[in-house]
């Protein structure tokens, strides 16, 4: 039998030192491999699929569109599919974000928008508005520009050097905060931290602001203070300073409205979203803008200076229309909504497990933050690699999370993300609790006799 690792397979694995089990087929929340295991795929691979595995109607809208015409150049054609789907998204859009341009990947996304915000500034004629202001901890991608604007030090360490410097302001993380999210709120959970920043830096030097609404695997699902989006709405206009909203985790439905930000009733200059899009179908990103913005740009270069061979594809467009539709005409997204209550409440008691230190979340999104010290919130040290071996028991036990480190200093924190497909079921939920328990019995005992 063929051994699906490295050196033993012409595939440049992403990770070099493990074995990899060869998935034959998926089916609704479920993966099997080629031994006949199965796996409940608890986190959608990577937080993107939302409508399930082996949906046949999302390959047949991609074949079909495949036989009409797979490719064409973007700058000199439209298509049916990509006309469809913008008209979808901006009609989902808030506000006044009703223009789409299409990417593959949201760090591709990402890198674009930030960049659409520097030549909206340059084409206003404020070229001295160049900043970008970003959260610490945070995650937006591995394209230069978005790893730059990424807190996540043990990726950038070895690309200091090409990364652009960015202001930081600390994150709304209730958990780790000196406020813990109640009371008097700090200034990180109030927003003032972003007021300072931009003081700080000069407004006429900040051309952008990007945070996720809801935190994504950086801080594993910390959902910030109801007012913290609106105040940071207010303080981004007050100031002239875009504020770009990267929802390519958060966003599709997955906490339980289209958009992350839709309970707070903001709408952002820039939405960034991705994954849940097409959900894994095909890759595809959007950048969803206001006319405001690109009227700019229209009147004055007359182009977004960020061409990429294969935006606006015509094969992803038709997967991202075809997800769409489905995500409708099943009620995806308000069955993630309704489910999400039963799905939290099945996660609670994990509270009360050794090294636990908090489970939080909204819609179909839990973070379960490990801690070497309950009373303390004191982080494993990052030797233990306690997220990495609980993931790799997850899987011996049939589950698939995300894990993820760093998140408590940069270096230490242990973090293990859920985002199931929207149709999971109540026995699944079951299912996953008690897989989710086993692995965290082993990966303590493990982890406690190698200390």
């Amino acid at each position: 039998m063929t051994e699906h690792s490295y050196p033993h397979s012409h595939v440049f694995y992403r990770k070099l030192r493990r074995t990899f089990p060869l998935i034959v087929r998926g089916e609704g929340c479920y993966l099997y491999d080629s031994a006949g295991r199965s796996y409940l795929d608890a986190c959608g691979g990577a937080f993107v699929v939302n409508i399930g595995h082996g949906v046949a109607a999302i390959g047949d809208a991609m074949a079909r569109q495949a036989a009409r015409v797979a490719y064409v150049n973007g700058t000199a054609f439209t298509h049916e599919p990509v006309e469809a789907l913008a008209a979808a998204l901006a009609s989902r859009a808030p506000g006044d974000l009703e223009l789409a341009y299409f990417l593959g990947s949201g760090s591709e996304a990402v890198e674009a928008a930030l960049k659409l915000a520097r030549q909206y500034w340059v084409e206003r004629g404020r070229p001295t508005k160049h900043k970008i202001l970003a959260l610490v901890p945070s995650y937006h991608g591995n394209t230069l520009l978005a790893l730059s604007a990424s807190a996540r030090e043990h990726y950038r360490v070895l690309y200091r050097d090409w990364l652009v410097p960015m202001p930081r302001v600390p994150a709304p993380y209730p958990y780790r905060c000196s406020c813990r999210g109640q009371g008097r709120l700090c200034a990180a959970c109030s927003g003032d931290a972003l007021e300072a920043a931009i003081r700080q830096e000069g407004a006429d030097s900040v051309a952008a602001f990007i945070g996720e609404p809801i935190g994504g695997s950086s801080t594993g699902a910390s959902v910030p203070d109801p007012a913290y989006w609106p105040r940071v709405r207010e303080i981004c206009s007050r100031h002239d300073v875009l504020f770009v909203a990267d929802e390519v985790l958060s966003g599709a439905g997955r906490t339980g409205t289209w958009s992350a930000l839709e309970p707070y009733h903001v709408t952002p200059d820039l939405l960034v979203m991705g994954k849940g899009i097409a959900s894994g179908y095909a890759p595809l990103s959007a950048i969803l803008a206001p006319r405001r913005i690109v009227d700019v740009i229209a009147e004055g270069s007359g182009g977004f200076l960020h061409a990429q061979t294969f935006s606006h594809h015509p094969v992803c467009c038709a997967a991202g229309l075809a997800v769409l539709d489905y995500l409708d005409r099943h009620d995806l997204v308000g069955r993630c909504a309704r489910i999400a209550p039963m799905f939290h409440a099945a996660l609670e008691p994990l509270r009360a497990l050794p090294h636990v230190g908090d489970v939080r979340g909204r819609g179909l999104l839990a973070g379960i933050e490990f801690v070497d010290d309950k009373d303390t919130g004191a982080p494993f040290p990052r030797a233990a690699h306690f997220a990495e071996s609980f993931a790799d028991a997850a899987l011996e036990a049939g589950l698939v999370v995300w894990p993820n480190v760093g998140q408590a200093d940069g270096t230490n924190g242990d973090l293990a993300l859920l985002a199931p497909p929207f149709t999971i079921k109540a026995h699944d939920i079951a299912t996953l609790v008690t897989r989710f328990r086993l692995a965290l019995e082993s990966t303590v005992a493990a982890v406690m006799s190698r200390s």
